[in-house]
């Protein structure tokens, strides 16, 4: 069974500075997201990852890369952002002008993806990861990673909403004393430098 998942999110992108969703669209990842990107390769320099994984979005790969952990890594389409459909490339507010009351944990994406896909996603991910050993390191997306952490601690789709997770930041997936029917979040929405 995997000791610890450690999921990583990409660095920031023009478009998640302004708040468009984006989810197919290949973003790269702006000067910023790539200073940031390369500021989580120290601290998971000393780490020995059994596998690397990543979405198949360029944003991704590329902050794999410059965290230093290409070599080996392999993409795995599960670990693609939600499918934002007809809202790809809006930002909240302006989904709420057409659609008031619109929640995406709820109510998904007209021509993209509705929740229950999201969750048999993430679902596929954490049967794959049971199955594995050591430590991983999965670099995928931010509103992927709250459904993937929620579905972790076998907690409904729903409830990934309220964990937010930032551009390049690390969550640990792991089990509390090595019990595997004890999943837990063992550390969230970290990023080099956000204690000071």
């Amino acid at each position: 069974m995997v000791s610890r998942a450690f999921l990583i999110r990409h660095g920031d992108t023009a478009w998640s500075k302004s708040g468009q969703h984006t989810g197919r669209s290949d973003i790269p990842l702006s000067d910023e997201g790539e200073v940031a990107a390369r500021a989580l390769a120290a601290p998971l320099a000393g780490l020995r990852f059994s596998q690397v994984l990543t979405s198949p979005r360029h944003r991704a790969v590329r902050t794999c890369e410059l965290a230093g952990l290409a070599p080996g890594s392999r993409v795995d389409p599960d670990l693609a952002e939600w499918d934002y459909g007809d809202y790809e490339g809006l930002t909240t507010a302006q989904i709420l002008r057409g659609r008031p009351g619109w929640d995406l944990f709820r109510d998904g994406c007209p021509g993209g993806e509705a929740p229950e896909q999201v969750a048999v996603r993430a679902d596929r991910v954490v049967d794959r990861l049971r199955a594995l050993a050591g430590d991983v390191a999965l670099f995928s997306h931010g509103h992927f990673g709250r459904v993937l952490a929620a579905r972790w601690v076998a907690l409904p789709l729903a409830d990934g909403e309220r964990l937010l997770l930032s551009p390049a930041s690390v969550g640990i997936l792991t089990f509390e004393h090595g019990k595997p029917e004890a999943p837990v979040l063992g550390l969230w929405n970290y990023f080099p430098g956000c204690l000071v």
